[in-house]
């Protein structure tokens, strides 16, 4: 029958244990491919993007790098042609003066500004003031579509800070691009470069300063933002990380430094709500950086479709495995349900159930081998059980016989001493307590008896023991007044008293203290001396619980006992320290007579 705590006890069976483990492996395997899916997918995508807008962006870096090479292709012409800056440094007045206006300057200037298809505003300043300076006077608000020159003497600008700024001469490579003057004002942005004197190679001297100035929205009129998808943005920068030129938006909302290197990207959020992908170009001979700033969320749209799609072929295929789980686990179950069953039998002593089971799987294989093991079971249980049995039984008396002989000599021995001496009192005590340790030892041939009488025949013992050893004996009880309904196997205290008494004594007195105590669900009794202790070999002999041969046989006798009457979790601990003494622990669980464990009430 099963007990009432195994009734009570909940568990998990193991079609439900089979099915959870076969979800958990499916959950984590379709996550997983889910989850690489649409990662490598989203990475693909945002490459594929990258390439994209980069390629548009070299594409756009290439078309005003072509219209800047032109301007400075331009300003080349008159940067190396000799004829023009020696008539531009030579003094002249006169016929000659206006001869190399009208023949030379002007017309060269003319050319340069009409050569490109750009609108060019021409600045020339000279230091040669012998030319005379010609310029326009245009309003400030006009907007000029044509192509137009001035010319200008140097002084006018040579406090200018812009004018001061610009680096020492190195042949053909000195340009500057900043906005200037009124560019700012009027949408525009300036080429800036030296007129020199070549005549000596080896000290360059400046002849002029040669200002291009174009319209921004002619020079960067391959910067759409259209063409790399809505929201998107196109923005170029300075060295400084300055706003040169927006396609759309505020300038203020691109403050930053533009990133360094010829071709990085990142994930920014230039001041705005949500990040954007940014992939930047450089144009090192302007010193220019064009940036495209395109928001994430053009390619989120296209990661969101694709990742609802993801999800919802893995809720598929999760219900497809599930009732595949399903099926599986019932059937793998309800045959291990049947070996549970019958297993269940045999714990409970019913050894004639058996397994019908059809098949030629392992699982005949296991219910063929588990009926042939319920009938060697059966018949080898009661068999082990009994001879077992009957083996601490005879075990028991011997060691009862072992005890009688030489104590009631040793007994005997101290009466006669006791009568030669007339000490009656002590003679008395001495035959009653010998009388009540032999009956209590007997008790009609009974193994289970009363704690208080397991006490009660060590007292009898002790007592005898006290009138031989006198004062050089002490003993003290410790005894919880709650383990007096309980009942033990007989003679557990006893043989452990009188070990104590044979190898203890470590001097001319001995100490021992016996407590008995309720723990729990358990009885605990303890046996504690103050002798001279155990060395670690013996010990350990001792303790093992298992080894053959003399040393330990009464304590090994004591322990498989318990174990054989209570269980394996029962028995005897043995402790000790070399000069300090011995504790011996024995354990068997709290049970009052007649009563069944089953029965039995927690003591708490």
């Amino acid at each position: 029958m099963k007990t009432n705590r195994e009734r009570g006890r909940r568990y998990l069976p193991i079609g439900y244990k089979l099915m959870l483990s076969y979800l958990v492996f499916i959950i984590i395997l379709v996550s997983l491919n889910g989850y690489v899916s649409q990662s490598m997918y989203e990475k693909s995508m945002r490459k594929q993007t990258r390439s994209n807008i980069q390629a548009t962006l070299i594409q756009i870096r290439d078309n005003v790098a072509y219209k800047t090479s032109d301007m400075i292709r331009i300003s080349g012409t008159l940067y190396d042609d000799y004829t023009f800056v020696q008539h531009l440094k030579t003094d002249a007045t006169g016929a000659e003066n206006h001869y190399r206006m009208e023949q030379i300057i002007l017309p060269k200037l003319d050319i340069a500004t009409k050569s490109i298809g750009l609108h060019l505003r021409l600045s020339v300043y000279l230091r040669n003031e012998s030319i005379n300076e010609r310029y326009e006077k245009r309003d400030a608000l006009e907007d000029f579509n044509t192509q137009t020159f001035d010319l200008y003497h140097l002084r006018r600008i040579e406090n200018k800070s812009w004018y001061k700024d610009i680096p020492p001469e190195q042949y053909g490579q000195t340009i500057q691009w900043k906005q200037i003057e009124e560019d700012e004002h009027d949408g525009r942005i300036s080429m800036i470069r030296r007129i020199v004197d070549m005549s000596d190679l080896l000290q360059m001297r400046e002849v002029g300063v040669m200002r291009f100035s174009v319209r921004k929205t002619e020079l960067f009129e391959s910067v759409v933002d259209s063409k790399l998808g809505p929201g998107s943005e196109i923005t170029v920068k300075d060295e400084q990380g300055r706003l040169i030129y927006a396609s759309a938006g505020s300038p203020s909302a691109y403050g930053a430094a533009a990133p360094s290197g010829p071709s990085k990207y990142a994930v920014t959020n230039p001041g705005r709500s949500q990040p954007y992908l940014t992939i930047a170009e450089e144009m090192p001979k302007q010193r220019w950086t064009i940036e495209a700033h395109v928001p994430l969320t053009v390619i989120e749209q296209e990661a969101v479709r694709v990742r609802a799609f993801i999800f919802a072929v893995c809720v598929v295929c999760f219900v497809l495995f599930t009732f595949a789980g399903v099926f599986i686990s019932r059937y793998f179950s309800k045959r291990i349900m049947k070996f549970v069953s019958v297993l269940n039998a045999f714990r409970e002593g019913d050894l004639h159930k058996r397994i019908a089971y059809r098949g030629r799987d392992e699982f005949s294989q296991i219910a063929t081998a588990l009926n042939g093991m319920g009938e060697d079971v059966e018949a080898l249980i009661n068999k082990v059980y009994l001879t077992q049995l009957q083996k601490k039984e005879a075990e028991l008396e011997m060691l009862q016989t072992q005890i009688n002989p030489h104590f009631l000599y040793n007994t005997l021995s101290s009466i006669n001493r006791l009568a030669k001496f007339g000490e009656n009192e002590k003679l008395e005590k001495m035959v009653v307590q010998l009388a009540k340790f032999y009956r209590l030892t007997l008790n009609s041939g009974k193994s289970l008896i009363r704690v208080s009488s397991e006490i009660e025949q060590t007292e009898a013992y002790l007592d005898i023991q006290k009138v031989k050893y006198g004062s050089r004996l002490e003993v003290a009880f410790d005894v919880d007044v709650r383990i007096w309904p309980y009942e033990t196997i007989k003679l557990v205290l006893q043989p452990f008293v009188e070990n104590a008494l044979k190898h203890a004594w470590s001097g001319d007195r001995i100490y021992i203290r016996i407590s008995v105590a309720l723990e729990q669900n358990d009885l605990v009794y303890r046996i504690i001396d103050d002798g001279m202790g155990v060395r670690a070999d013996r010990l350990a002999v001792i303790a093992s619980m298992e080894a053959e041969g003399e040393t330990g046989i009464g304590i090994r006798n004591i322990h498989q006992r318990v174990q054989l009457q209570y269980g394996e979790r029962y028995g005897v601990t043995f402790y000790s320290r070399l000069g300090i003494g011995t504790t011996v622990l024995i354990r068997i669980p709290a049970r009052r007579p007649g009563r069944s464990p089953s029965e039995e009430e927690p003591t708490g």
